[in-house]
Order: C-alpha cells, then sequence, then structure tokens
C-alpha cells in the first residue's frame, strides 16, 4: 500500500513534483559546478599568476651575511658566493616536493662582448647568465622559459651543441640592436677566466629575447655552458621555485622556532610558501630560500575573493531550491488535505504520513540531484575552459569527480527535507474531521 500511495502521488503531481525537481537540479547544478570548480581552483589560480614569477628565491646564505668592522661592511662579493646544482636534486625528496612545479637556477658572470673579426677591440661589458632550457626535473619540465612566460623570443632557446659547432646563446633585444646582431650571427665573448687560459670563445646567436627588464642587456646560455664559461663548474648563483601554495594566514607567519612540536608540525605540513621555504633551506645546503611576497599575496587576495564568491553563488543557489521545494510541497499538501484526512481517520498515525511525504521529497531530491551533478560537471568544464587560458579538455582534467556525486546529492537531500518539513508539519496539525467536514 506504501508503494501503491508512493506511486500514485508521482503520477497525481506530475506537474508539482517536475517544479519542485526542476528547482532543486537547477540549485545542485550551480552547487556542482562551483564545487567542482573551487577543488582545482588553486592550482588554476597559480598557472593564472604564473606571470608574476617564481614565489619563492632560493640563495647562498653567504651571500645575505652582513661583516662590518669599525662600521665599514666588508661583506665578501656575492660572486664568492654560490650554490651547488647537484644539490638541487634534493628538492624532489622534501615533503611538499610534488607541489614544486617550476625551478630555474641560474648562475650570472661578468665579460666582454665584441663582434667578429674584432680581437677584443671595442669591446663592451655584458651580463652573462647560465640558465635551464626545458630542463626534465623528475616528473616535470622546467626552466627559465617556464618560470619567465612574459618573455617574447624571436628564434629559439638554446640547445645543447654538437663539438664542432658554436656555443649557442639568447641576446637580450637592447643588447642585440647595441650589437647590430641578429638570429643567426655571431661574436666573441670573453671572461677573466677565459682571458687568464689566453682562451676566446665565438656564440652564435639562436634567439633575441625581448623581457622589459634586465635581461634585455644580458647574454643568456645553458647552465652548463656558463658554468664553464666562468670556471664555476656545479655552481648556481640563485635559484627560483615555483610552487602551488595555501594562501598565507596568520599561523603562516609565525616563526616556526618559537612553536611546541605539536603547533611546528602542522605548519610544517600545511602547504604555505614559508614552510616550503623552510623545507628548501633544510635540504640544500647553505641556502637561503624566502617567499616572494609580491606574488604570494597577490595570489592569496584573488584566490581567497574568487573561493568567497564561489560559496556564497553556491549557498544562493541552496537557498533558492529550498523555497522553492517548500512553495511546491506547500500547494501539493493543500491540494491532497482531503487525502490526509481520510489517512488520519483510517488510523494512520502521523509518522507515518510525515514518512510517505519525506519519501516523496527524498526519492526526488536524489534523482534530480544525480541529474544536477551531470548538468553542473558539464558546467563547470565549460567555464574553466572559458575563464582560465588554456583550460578544459586540453589539459587533461576529468570533466566527472565522483567524489562530488555522493556531496551533491546529499546536499539536494538536506535542502529537499527543509524545505519540505515547514509544510509537513503545518498538514500534520490539521484536524482530520474538520478537513473532511470542509471538503463533503
Amino acid at each position: 500500500m506504501f508503494f501503491r500511495l508512493l506511486w500514485e502521488s508521482f503520477r497525481r503531481q506530475r506537474r508539482r513534483k517536475a517544479l519542485a525537481g526542476i528547482a532543486i537540479l537547477l540549485g545542485t547544478t550551480a552547487v556542482t559546478a562551483m564545487l567542482a570548480l573551487a577543488t582545482t581552483i588553486g592550482d588554476r589560480i597559480h598557472k593564472e599568476l604564473a606571470v608574476y614569477g617564481a614565489n619563492i628565491v632560493v640563495t647562498p646564505k653567504a651571500a645575505n651575511l652582513d661583516v662590518k668592522i669599525g662600521g665599514v661592511d666588508i661583506k665578501p662579493a656575492t660572486g664568492n658566493a654560490y650554490l651547488h646544482e647537484s644539490d638541487l636534486k634534493k628538492l624532489q625528496g622534501i615533503f611538499w616536493a610534488n607541489n614544486i612545479t617550476g625551478v630555474s637556477p641560474e648562475l650570472t658572470g661578468e665579460g666582454n662582448a665584441s663582434k667578429l673579426p674584432d680581437l677584443g677591440k671595442n669591446s663592451f661589458k655584458v651580463r652573462v647568465v647560465g640558465l635551464w632550457f626545458n630542463k626534465h626535473f623528475g616528473s616535470i619540465t622546467t626552466g627559465a622559459s617556464q618560470l619567465h612566460p612574459w618573455w617574447r623570443l624571436q628564434g629559439n632557446w638554446p640547445q645543447e651543441r654538437n663539438l664542432t659547432d658554436y656555443l649557442p646563446v639568447v641576446v637580450g633585444k637592447t643588447l642585440a640592436d647595441h650589437l647590430g646582431i641578429k638570429v643567426g650571427d655571431s661574436f666573441r665573448v670573453m671572461t677573466p677566466e677565459l682571458e687568464t687560459a689566453h682562451l676566446d670563445n665565438v656564440v652564435t646567436v639562436t634567439g633575441i629575447v625581448s623581457s622589459g627588464d634586465e635581461t634585455d642587456n644580458e647574454i643568456l646560455m645553458n647552465l652548463d655552458e656558463a658554468q664553464g664559461l666562468l670556471n664555476h663548474p656545479d655552481a648556481v648563483s640563485r635559484v627560483d621555485v615555483s610552487a602551488r601554495t595555501k594562501p598565507e594566514d596568520a599561523f603562516a607567519r609565525k616563526d616556526p622556532d618559537t612553536l611546541s612540536p605539536q603547533q611546528h608540525e602542522i605548519w610544517y605540513c600545511r602547504p604555505y610558501a614559508n614552510s616550503i621555504a623552510y623545507q628548501i633551506r633544510e635540504a640544500i645546503p647553505g641556502a637561503q630560500a624566502d617567499q616572494v611576497r609580491r606574488v604570494e599575496q597577490n595570489e592569496g587576495n584573488v584566490l581567497e575573493r574568487i573561493s568567497g564568491l564561489m560559496w556564497l553563488i553556491s549557498a544562493a543557489a541552496l537557498l533558492a531550491a529550498g523555497f522553492a521545494v517548500s512553495a511546491a510541497m506547500a500547494t501539493a499538501i493543500l491540494e491532497r488535505r482531503a487525502e490526509i484526512g481520510l489517512m488520519r481517520s483510517l488510523g494512520a498515525s502521523k509518522g507515518s504520513i510525515a514518512f510517505l511525504f519525506y519519501s516523496e521529497t527524498g526519492l526526488l531530491a536524489i534523482f534530480a540531484g544525480a541529474i544536477g551533478y551531470l548538468f553542473g560537471s558539464g558546467l563547470a568544464a565549460w567555464l574553466g575552459a572559458r575563464i582560465f587560458a588554456g583550460d578544459g579538455a586540453a589539459t587533461g582534467s576529468p570533466i566527472l569527480n565522483p567524489i562530488l556525486l555522493p556531496i551533491v546529492v546529499a546536499l539536494a537531500f538536506l535542502v529537499a527535507i527543509a524545505g519540505s518539513t515547514p509544510s509537513i508539519r503545518t498538514s500534520l496539525e490539521m484536524d482530520p474531521s474538520t478537513i473532511l467536514r470542509a471538503d463533503a
């Protein structure tokens, strides 16, 4: 009898049930889209704000020491303080290694550039920078071009050279204009180390880069070539690190050395930029790692505002669905007063009648919630492809997130139950004899 009454309810009140179902479907569609975007919003914002550069910078600790005697700064030259390139593989062993999305070490030095066939004549000082270009580092491919996406390159990045080839380099646009060279030209670069060894070096321009900063006046080459040119094997003077991080809060800014062991463990196991920098300092001997606050603050502020807006939209969608269910249920119960009065007069308890109505609402919510999950997942994929550059199916991101299905259905069920409860309680308070006399 119970299932027959349940079936008849859906058959006879198809319009009312459809209106309530559509309200739940629209609400769960919006919630699913917002939740699906929220689960990946951190990575997407990190990718979008990568144009600001790395969010952690690693330098030799000795380069940051201030040594003064009698008020005179005798700090050693930073050119004598280096990190070891071979130590960078230790980054793959830190707790948050999987959050590191880019690594770009560099080695800088001074040299003199002159056009061929001059043998050091009419030369002028230049800055030589060794970098990684498309370097395989663990599970990622990284380098300067990945961490500086705003660079504009004419030509190609340096590749590994053959023994018979000239040294491939990329030249900054300002320097190229000053030398009057273009892609494919060659010129001579001399460094103090080469002059001491009575050697010279001819380089070939594979590309010209425009960055809008000091890079426009530099000569860029592969890191191992720069180490040989500057006679500093296995040396790097700076490492830029890009990592996915949790927005900074008051706890993130605490000094880890002042925390209790329990708090220190919590701080250490959260992906703050400070905690990742702390782990880098632990892993690499003689390293000083600091967050770039400009990048971190921008990323945190944008993520916080977008997340707040998404939660507000989700709450508004659920609230609207709840009101729609309540209105539809109130109308349905008003039409079924005689049925309620008859069941009460035949001995049906309030609990059994309430269970019947809740069953109708619950089944409707489960069905509409599941459909809303499918629509919402498609909406999230569509929004992601249009809001975030380079996103969507091309990135290999799954359209359906199965973890969200039970969450969305549960939310739909709770909203439907909450929306129908006032109407159900009102119907159970009616006097059956009054209802039957009024409908007679």
